[in-house]
């Protein structure tokens, strides 16, 4: 009987816990589909996200990750704990999974019949015989991700809200007043964005927000076993090759542009450390070899005793295993990369490398990037600087 009390006492408390894990925030919520691009993209978005919750002071619903898998028409949805963990984004601000806000929270805190979208103004719909010019709608759903997203939670929208012309910078003007001015949260308890309450690449001020992503268990204990059991021991130098088709046409942009995607992590977001130009966006084979046997040759001279081993090479086409395995052989370094494409996988590993050589455009490297600075670990970008200017500083400097 005794071990009956105990029992029932137990279950009682598990209970009570997790109603109190799930009590309702009286200052608000955000929540918003990730819905520009892929994962690089979606994690300077997050940070921005998170940086405007902050300010707002609302709980921030943590979104899936929105993946695009080779086949299929519709998005998918992957939850964010997946990846990352929880707890540590909680050191900095309140967050929630989005599957326990609906499960536990929804039906109080945003019933159906009041699920309003948010847009800055009027966002058309595909199918021309739903846009009607006497009632404007964000059309939230139209269109993939948007409609496969917000279908992951059953979500439905009964009215749009255009909040235009307010915007996301919170750290160069008093707008965070204004949001909770205009949209009190005893009246709008949940701000539901069609897109991420952030900018593009991530704003500087944001970057160091980077320190509270941690990867999960899965991909912390992932990324030992490969290091530990496929590198050979000593220092690596990880190395993310951007090359696909897709990039190669995103490239053709530089000639038009002063910045694009991730460029202001090399070029300062004023372009203060120089202009694009195309060899930051595609550099070369030719250029990838020689910066990689500069850097090695560079560790060797002020690292003796750290000598690099192995090159790790994640990239979303060729990976030139055969190009830099010729290259490093009478280095005797070898070159890996994971026997499956795993990007997320890729990311940790990166992050984990004694030397990083990212790309400079791209928002994939710039995650790299972002969360070695959190460590205080060595990165370098791809034909940056120019190698006349390269050449121009050594010459400085012998003088």
């Amino acid at each position: 009987m005794q071990w009956l009390q105990l029992f029932i006492y137990s279950i009682s408390i598990l209970i009570l816990t997790a109603e109190d894990q799930f009590d309702r925030d009286p200052n608000g919520y955000i929540t918003y589909c990730p819905c520009m691009g892929r994962f690089g993209n979606q994690a300077d978005h997050f940070l921005g996200s998170l940086a405007f919750a902050h300010a707002l002071n609302r709980t921030l619903i943590l979104p899936p990750w929105v993946e695009y898998r080779k086949g299929e028409m519709r998005s998918r949805q992957v939850s964010f704990e997946t990846y990352f963990e929880i707890e540590p984004l909680r050191e900095y601000h309140r967050v929630i999974l989005m599957s326990d806000f609906m499960s536990h929270l929804a039906d109080d805190v945003w019933p159906a019949t009041e699920r309003v979208s948010f847009c800055y103004m009027e966002r058309k719909s595909l199918q021309q015989e739903k846009n009607d010019p006497d009632a404007p709608n964000c059309h939230a759903k139209d269109g993939n991700p948007f409609g496969p997203f917000w279908d992951t939670y059953n979500i439905d929208f009964v009215a749009s809200e255009f909040y235009g012309p307010l915007h996301f910078d919170v750290h160069h003007s008093a707008i965070a007043t204004k949001w909770q001015n205009n949209y009190p949260a005893d009246k709008w308890p949940v701000l539901a964005f069609t897109g991420a309450p952030a900018s593009f690449p991530v704003q500087l001020e944001n970057r160091d927000l980077q320190k509270y992503l941690k990867w999960s268990p899965k991909y912390r204990e992932a990324t030992r076993e490969f290091i530990r059991n496929v590198l050979p021991r000593g220092a690596f130098i990880g190395l993310h090759l951007r090359n696909g088709i897709d990039w190669v046409r995103a490239c053709d942009h530089i000639k038009d542009s002063q910045q694009l995607f991730a460029s202001p992590q090399c070029l300062g977001y004023k372009n203060e450390r120089g202009q694009l130009y195309p060899e930051l966006c595609m550099p070369t084979k030719e250029t990838i070899v020689r910066q990689l046997k500069r850097t090695i040759k560079n560790v060797r001279q002020t690292q003796p005793k750290n000598e690099v081993k192995s090159v790790f090479v994640a990239s979303d086409a060729n990976h030139m295993i055969g190009e830099l395995t010729t290259a490093l052989s009478r280095m005797d370094i070898s070159v890996h990369k994971l026997p499956e494409d795993d990007p997320y996988l890729d990311l940790a590993i990166l992050g984990q490398s004694n030397h990083f050589i990212g790309n400079c455009i791209s928002s994939y490297s710039a995650f790299v990037k972002r969360e070695r600075d959190s460590h205080g670990f060595p990165s370098y970008f791809w034909s940056f600087p120019k190698e006349k200017d390269r050449q121009q500083a050594k010459v400085h400097e012998e003088l």
